[in-house]
């Protein structure tokens, strides 16, 4: 080994535009950052969104409407999706954990049981929440809810 065969390490050398190293490298002077303005200045930065004074496009864009704070929102699970849960997994007790494991819901989601389809089979369903329709097909199946 001597000093013509060293070379770099593999990745260790970045091919990229040094900038502010003297006029002759093409990039120095002002270091691409042109004449005068905030711009050329160390230290600046503008906001998200900042169109260069230009009204920006959140405020240009009227809003509508409402968007409540205090809203809560539920997964539904209709009625036909318990069915076929206890017809292929031949499953009696829904419960939170039931609905996570099969897909229909994730860790932090709310559940509202829906009245869309025909329940044949008994099932005990734990759920926060419970249609009118949902609550008499479960009951008349012989079934029974609970409400978390």
């Amino acid at each position: 080994m001597n000093l013509s065969n060293l070379k770099p390490a593999e990745g260790s050398i970045k091919n990229r535009k040094r900038i502010g190293r003297g006029t002759g490298s093409g990039r120095g002077g002002t270091s691409t950052r042109g004449h005068k303005g905030a711009g050329s200045r160390s230290g600046t930065s503008t906001k998200v969104g900042f169109e260069g004074g230009q009204m920006p496009l959140q405020r240009r864009v009227p809003k509508v409407g409402f968007k409540n704070p205090n809203r809560v929102e539920y997964v539904s699970v209709n009625l036909d999706a318990l069915q076929e849960l206890a017809e292929k997994h031949s499953v009696s007790v829904i419960t939170f954990d039931t609905f996570k494991e099969h897909g229909l819901a994730s860790k932090n989601d709310l559940i509202k049981v829906l009245g869309r389809g025909e329940l044949k089979a008994k099932l005990d369903v734990t759920a926060h929440a419970f249609s009118a329709t949902a609550q008499k097909a479960i009951e008349a199946a012989g079934g029974s809810i609970v409400k978390l």
